[in-house]
């Protein structure tokens, strides 16, 4: 029913609340009462001073000088003064189904609120100990199998002193009030729960089925000082608190959707170790005032998450209890996990929770030094080589960007460490050729030969061709596909068909991992055609996430990520910079180390890039543009040979080992550009490019 139509009905109710909770005192006049409030009336002549209006709607005390209608009296008992709570009451009080409150009904709630409190007497009742009735009734607990029907075991009945008393009514009631069996759920010492046992109650007495004696208190509220180091549940009633400490959680009842308010304030200034977890009836009223607790909670910093503990055939905890023990179980112990990992997770950021990790770690990398590029001079720029972290790499086009990362894989790949690349654009097979072709022309060098023996790509992987090329180019080719087969199962490709993004990335990496026991180095060719991770999103957007997302998989994974990314078209006559990284400031801000390539001259006066892509091979240099825990601005001097895919280091000494049917032999390389220098004492030799 709504509001107004439940107002009026529970006026009309008066005379059958008042018998049910004092008792009819006065001579001659039915109307008469012991006051409830102040216990008056019952004095020499028994007039009562608590008397009801002919018509049956109002109340009035000669003694206190109180008075009202139903709902004025029902705050007076429970210590309401909103509306809306003495409302909320009375319909559980009745056994009313009142829809919820407007907005305006809300805004509005004085032109509702009938208290006559204000400028009247305070109450001052005694409050009853009632220990003695609540051993007495444990004593007989065993006279009743009502517990054992909600799902209550003995232990649980014995722990909260629950009772039970055959033939009760209310302390305050008349004597022609008739007495009917109730367990007796004690609350505090002056306040307890009698909850009627029959299976079928005569429908004058089901308004007061669950009956309150004393105040309207807080069911196990001692729970706040004994376990503010478990996550503590909400509930409504005592029987739902009881409910889930059957199965091993702790919990508090609120008695009363009313209390939402007493409840927060119990709370307010505890420190809890845990979250509370927020579990009210699953109907209106109890949605409602979980609502409205959470917003206290909030307000107050007192920390809470929410649990559902029923299914869609359970109104409250011990009906869930009754109907699916196991289920029951299983959603309590979840929401007391659920509690503990959400304050634990956020507790364990404290750096103070990482030392000991980190020390670790220290003494873990004596055994996991940093993986060598393969080039002497880039890994001195590089303090020893790659590390854990965001590594990119950018140049202009037909500037060998991918070509020198994919040499480092296959260098990084011939030492025994995997390697995945993540291709969006080229092909396996255009990488395994530019491989092969790598290594006919470092044969040629190494033994003298004829430089037009070497193959390019197309020449590796036109098969028509074959039939032209003499046996020594036929070998050529055969060495370097066997030399390339010895390192191969090292290196894995995953070719881009549109959809290959960070998530996907990550994905494969963690499923090499697992499957190999092997973390790889990993390599993205290019960033700026990953998978956008929002179709709507600008590339700029997009780029810097699929940045940040690389940097966490390296974070994650403790490897390095080399990630390549294309330059603007403004920087192919100036000398790189990190202005020159395309689509991104993520680029700049989350690498680790940030590598351009450039033409050597490029930002000079005089440079001409057309004449500088002329030469054979081309004079390149590598700089370190940014490297978060190294030096910047080192030049590694490189000798680019495009079409066979292949970077050397200039100027560098170089040792080089020719693995000679499974036997190392000396190292040589024969060409008017270089020197073979013997290193004395040793099997070795330097090989330096001439001045």
């Amino acid at each position: 029913m709504n509001r107004q139509e439940a107002t009026e009905a529970i006026k009309e109710r008066l005379t059958e609340y008042v018998e049910s909770i004092t008792d009819h005192s006065a001579k001659g006049n039915r109307k008469a009462y012991v006051c409830p409030l102040c216990g008056s009336g019952t004095g020499r002549n028994k007039t009562g001073a608590f008397t009801i209006t002919k018509d049956g709607l109002s109340w009035k005390c000669f003694a206190c000088v109180r008075g009202g209608d139903t709902l004025d009296l029902i705050g007076y008992v429970y210590d309401l003064t909103d509306y809306s709570a003495k409302l909320t009451r009375a319909g559980e009080l009745f056994n009313l189904d009142i829809e919820e409150p407007t907005e305006y009904q809300k805004q509005d709630r004085t032109a509702h609120n009938t208290d006559t409190q204000t400028n009247m007497h305070t109450d001052t009742k005694t409050e009853t100990n009632y220990i003695d009735l609540y051993k007495q009734a444990n004593e007989n607990i065993h006279a009743t199998n009502y517990p054992e029907k909600r799902g209550l075991s003995k232990a649980i009945l014995n722990r909260f002193k629950i009772g039970y008393v055959e033939n009760w009514k209310h302390p305050n009631a008349p004597e022609n009030v008739p007495t009917s069996p109730r367990l007796i759920i004690p609350v505090t010492k002056t306040s307890y729960l009698a909850r009627d046992t029959r299976e079928n109650i005569p429908d004058y007495q089901k308004a007061y089925a669950k009956a309150k004696v004393g105040s309207s208190d807080i069911f196990n509220a001692r729970a706040f000082i004994d376990y503010l180091d478990k996550p503590i549940f909400i509930v409504e009633g005592e029987i739902d608190a009881l409910s889930i400490m059957e199965v091993g959680g702790v919990a508090v009842g609120l008695g009363s959707t009313s209390n939402y308010k007493k409840l927060a304030g119990l709370v307010k200034d505890k420190q809890l170790e845990r979250p509370l977890i927020l579990a009210l009836d699953n109907d209106s009223r109890g949605r409602k005032t979980q609502e409205e607790l959470g917003k206290l909670l909030q307000a107050q910093k007192t920390p809470y998450t929410i649990a559902v503990l029923t299914d869609q055939d359970a109104k409250d905890p011990n009906e869930m209890l009754v109907n699916n023990r196991d289920d029951f179980t299983a959603r309590v112990e979840e929401a007391i996990r659920n509690a503990k990992d959400d304050k634990e997770k956020y507790l364990e950021t404290s750096t103070d929770n990482y030392i000991q990790d980190f020390l670790d770690g220290i003494a873990d990398s004596v055994n996991t030094p940093c993986i060598s590029t393969g080039f002497a001079m880039l890994d001195e720029a590089l303090d020893g080589g790659l590390y854990e972290g965001l590594y990119i790499v950018g140049a202009i086009s037909s500037l060998g960007k991918t070509t020198l990362v994919t040499q480092i894989a296959d260098q990084v790949a011939s030492k025994g460490q995997d390697v995945l690349i993540f291709s969006l654009e080229m092909a396996r097979s255009e990488i395994m050729a530019k491989s092969i072709s790598r290594h006919t022309i470092m044969e040629v060098l190494q033994t003298g030969e004829d430089t037009k023996n070497a193959k390019t790509v197309r020449g590796v992987t036109s098969g028509n061709r074959y039939e032209k090329y003499n046996s020594t180019e036929k070998e050529l080719i055969k060495n370097a596909v066997q030399t390339y087969s010895g390192y191969a199962k090292h290196i894995y490709i995953t070719e881009g068909i549109g959809d290959l993004g960070a998530q996907q990335i990550r994905e494969t990496v963690e499923k090499h991992t697992r499957y190999t026991g092997n973390t790889p180095l990993i390599i993205v060719d290019y960033l700026q055609i990953l998978a956008p991770y929002n179709e709507r999103a600008t590339d700029k957007q997009n780029t810097d996430k699929a940045v940040m997302e690389l940097k966490r998989i390296s974070r994650d994974f403790k490897t390095p990520v080399i990630g390549i990314s294309s330059f603007n078209r403004d920087n192919y006559n100036n000398a790189v910079s990190m202005q020159a990284f395309k689509e991104s400031g993520a680029i700049e801000y989350s690498s680790d180390v940030l590598i351009g390539l450039q033409l050597k001259g490029a930002g000079d006066k005089d440079f001409d890039p057309t004449e500088a892509k002329k030469k054979n091979p081309r004079e390149v240099e590598l700089v370190i543009l940014k490297n978060r825990n190294g030096q910047t601005g080192s030049k590694v001097p490189f000798e680019f040979y495009p079409m066979f895919n292949y970077f050397v280091e200039n100027d560098n000494p170089q040792y080089i080992l020719v693995d000679s049917e499974n036997e190392m032999t000396k190292p040589k390389m024969v060409g008017e550009a270089y020197d073979v220098i013997p290193v004395e004492g040793t099997d070795l030799v330097e090989i330096k490019r001439k001045e």
